[in-house]
């Protein structure tokens, strides 16, 4: 097995908590914050309630999943069902610099084995810590296939970790639950995206039930393959696999820490052209009638999101007619503009006709140090007006405040919490580190009667 690996597995297994740094728990907490909320809001889709009334009737008991009403059940089938939910509705934080929707993948895990072990919100808020660290890490060894997604493959080795540690395996331990996880990974494609097919969303949550059962297949003696992820990243989920990228300063360079949050319900790389539209509407402030056509130039992989008549709700999310067309009738393109009612709204449709998207080269080729877009709004009148924009905001360039992040929170969490008990459970995870045990971050929302 691979040297890296095991420096790797050795490090999000034995490092203390008093080794990470304090700001590096402080932004763990609020990535926490972030992706809880997400994980409610996503928990009311109607697949999503589907899945978990056809689950929870044949599971077991000991973790909580995140949804209204609180049920409970056996910790992997929390932990696919609060990942599924999370990754439904396309608002969860990102790395910056590799592609990897580590919370998402890796908390459900981290939430469903602590309260099932008893562990605490110390040793939870570390799991979050190390499994996104193994994630990225992973992620930015592994040269994807062209139209390769995320979801089940670097994070679900990620969300591993997170239940590795949260189980206390030793390095060796932990290095053997990692390769034992590399059978498990996935092979979903952007391709689903663009078709509207949900089945992408529980890739994302597969890695949370693989995150719990891969610790217990180590421990009961499950053997795997020296080369295991180096066989799997490199020749058969991947194109390729390079080790030094996973221990790239070790130890000083936290992957949780280079992350963006989400604020608009759609796919990141659309994000860039919006911003360069909504620049244009809030300079100008145009009433919708007076638009002829939006014309977006962006990058290669941007370009691919411009199908105008999306099928569901879903697809609509990978679609830059449609976020460009919710954000001029509807002022944004946040969760409520991406519902089953907004993609079959007449004056919605219409807009999307107006909105052509294509590939510039000379964009592409800055990628992926930017993410470029430029947008041409032509009035009725022939005015046109461009706005460029280099990367989108949200990212490491312009990130989102503390406070933006908050409040985005309280609006998904209100969709199943009271506004008290959103205050609630924001103010738990805001000392999460200080709780004895995990289970006393849900046990006072049971009795919650909702938003």
């Amino acid at each position: 097995m691979g040297k890296a690996i095991e420096d790797l597995a050795s490090f999000a297994a034995g490092t203390p908590w008093e080794a990470i740094p304090g700001a590096v728990r402080a932004h763990a907490k609020l990535v926490l914050l972030d992706t809880v909320g997400v994980i409610l809001a996503g928990s009311v889709q109607p697949e999503v309630a589907g899945v978990r009334a056809r689950l929870i009737a044949t599971g077991g008991r000991g973790a909580t999943v995140y949804a209204p009403g609180w049920p409970t059940t056996d910790p992997r089938t929390a932990a696919l069902l609060n990942g599924l939910a999370g990754r439904s509705i396309e608002l969860c934080e990102g790395h910056r610099f590799v592609s990897c929707q580590g919370a998402v993948q890796v908390l459900p895990t981290a939430l469903a084995s602590a309260e099932w072990l008893e562990r605490s919100g110390r040793e939870t808020l570390a799991a979050l810590i190390f499994g996104y660290e193994v994630a990225a890490r992973l992620g930015a060894g592994l040269t994807a296939r062209p139209i390769a997604h995320q979801n089940g493959q670097a994070p679900l080795l990620g969300a591993v970790a997170a239940g590795a540690r949260l189980r206390r395996l030793t390095g060796e331990q932990m290095s053997l639950a990692l390769r034992i996880g590399a059978i498990l990974v996935l092979t979903p494609g952007y391709t689903n995206a663009v078709a509207g097919a949900t089945a992408l969303n529980v890739a994302g949550g597969m890695s949370g039930f693989a995150g719990a059962l891969a610790p217990e297949l180590a421990l009961a003696g499950v053997a795997a393959q020296p080369n295991a992820i180096e066989e799997a990243f490199g020749q058969l989920v991947g194109d390729g696999f390079r080790p030094e990228a996973l221990t790239e300063e070790l130890g000083q360079r936290w992957e949780i820490a280079r992350n963006y949050f989400r604020l608009r319900a759609c796919c990141n790389p659309i994000y860039t052209a919006l911003d360069a539209l909504e620049d244009i509407l809030t300079d100008l402030r145009p009433h919708p009638t007076s638009i002829e056509r939006i014309e977006v130039a962006t990058y290669r992989f941007a370009a691919n999101m411009r199908e105008p008549d999306p099928v569901n709700y879903f697809a609509a999310k990978y679609s830059l007619p449609h976020a460009a067309a919710a954000l001029v009738l509807r002022g944004n393109a946040g969760y409520h503009a991406f519902t089953e009612e907004v993609v079959r709204d007449p004056a919605i449709a219409a807009f999307r006709r107006r909105v052509t998207v294509r590939e510039d080269p000379d964009l592409s080729a800055h990628v992926p140090r930017l993410k470029p877009a430029r947008v041409t709004v032509t009035f009725t009148d022939g005015r046109q007006v461009t706005r460029l924009r280099e990367s989108a905001r949200g990212d490491y360039q312009d990130p989102y405040g503390e406070g933006e992040v908050r409040s985005k929170f309280r609006e998904l969490a209100g969709l199943v919490l009271s506004p008290a008990g959103v205050a609630r459970l924001e103010a738990l995870v805001d000392r999460l580190d200080d709780l004895p045990r995990l289970g006393d971050l849900v046990e006072p929302l049971r009795e919650d009667r909702g938003a």
